[in-house]
């Protein structure tokens, strides 16, 4: 099972300095995730309140199998995600989930 993504790979490479990559890490379940997700989210989450939309929200979007996989919103759940005045946060938390109800989950 495979949850590395190459769109993924590349979003969170943005925030690497100019020649560095990011490796898929292979979890005790045997699925790949790619690394630098959680951090590639955050910056992503301060574009989105800074105004930016489309790309962002896409960029964001495609962050939470990834998110879901690494037990972020097992620490905080989708529902403490998108409670508060954050706007991106609140993004994170709906997209989460909504991912989360069409697993059934």
């Amino acid at each position: 099972m495979s949850d590395s993504n190459p769109d993924l790979a590349r979003v969170n490479g943005r925030i690497l300095a100019a020649g560095e990559h990011l490796p898929a890490v292979t979890l005790k379940d045997g699925s790949r995730v790619q690394t630098g997700t959680v951090a590639a989210m955050l910056q992503n989450v301060r574009r989105y309140n800074d105004g930016e939309r489309g790309e962002v929200e896409r960029e964001l979007e495609l962050a939470v199998p990834t998110l879901v996989k690494v037990g972020l919103f097992e620490l905080f759940s989708p529902q403490e995600w998108a409670a508060g005045d954050n706007p991106g946060r609140r993004f994170v938390g709906l997209k989460a989930r909504q991912y989360l109800d069409d697993q059934g989950a």
